[in-house]
């Protein structure tokens, strides 16, 4: 959603910028940052190995990374480890991106059918370049169905349902993460003080699970492309 007044409007290089442009490369740049900091953390084996005693950037990291692993080996099978660099990018640029829109003075990218069709098309071209790379050409004999003279009843619906699956994702993202940021400027406008922390609350919760959604979605269609099934 657009705003007349953000953050982003003082700044000289970006003002002018769409504002969900500006907050994408926002958060493209914090994580590129925070890459950067937690590599230079792990200067060894050991270090990479043994956690910190306390709560840190690392853990937070890794209890991601363990996390996203777990969810490929039960979803994907054991080969779903090297889909890793796209699902777990995936998550946290879509997580980063709604929890923008829970800081006052922000809004959320994904709050923008734009950044969530970037995202959607990524993946859609991400899986099945994956199903051709697992099965060759044969990939495509999917589209028609369990026997050949019936492929003009499942090329179809097969061509229709794969279409569809960058726009339901894109259009679920935008939907969900556009209502809750209005819901939370609607508390902030009319009732400014004890409420819109709860608002922001579940504002967190949502931006948690629509990125888990995106994310497990990924999972599924890298599955249903890569199964030797």
């Amino acid at each position: 959603m657009e705003h007349p007044l953000t953050w982003f409007s003082l700044l000289p290089l970006i003002k002018d910028l769409p504002v969900h442009v500006s907050g994408a490369i926002l958060v493209g740049l914090l994580l590129i940052v925070i890459s950067f900091v937690y590599q230079r953390k792990q200067k060894s084996i050991k270090d990479a190995l043994i956690p910190d005693p306390k709560f840190s950037l690392s853990n937070l990291m890794e209890v991601i990374g363990e996390w996203i692993l777990s969810l490929l080996d039960d979803i994907v099978g054991p080969e779903g480890r090297k889909f890793l660099p796209l699902v777990g990018t995936v998550f946290i640029f879509i997580l980063f991106n709604n929890l923008l829109g829970v800081i006052p003075g922000f809004s959320p990218p994904t709050g923008n059918l734009n950044t969530n069709a970037a995202c959607a098309i990524t993946v859609f071209l991400a899986y099945n370049y994956y199903g051709v790379k697992a099965h060759g050409w044969r990939y495509l004999k999917h589209f028609i169905g369990p026997v050949w003279w019936l492929f003009f009843l499942f090329l179809p619906v097969e061509l229709i349902s794969h279409l569809f699956r960058p726009i339901t994702l894109s259009v679920r993202l935008f939907g969900n993460i556009h209502g809750d940021h209005t819901v939370l400027e609607k508390f902030l406008e009319y009732v400014p003080l004890g409420m819109p922390a709860m608002i922001m609350i579940l504002g967190i919760i949502v931006s948690l699970v629509q990125a888990f959604v995106f994310a497990l979605l990924t999972m599924i269609y890298i599955a249903f492309a890569t199964a030797h099934e």
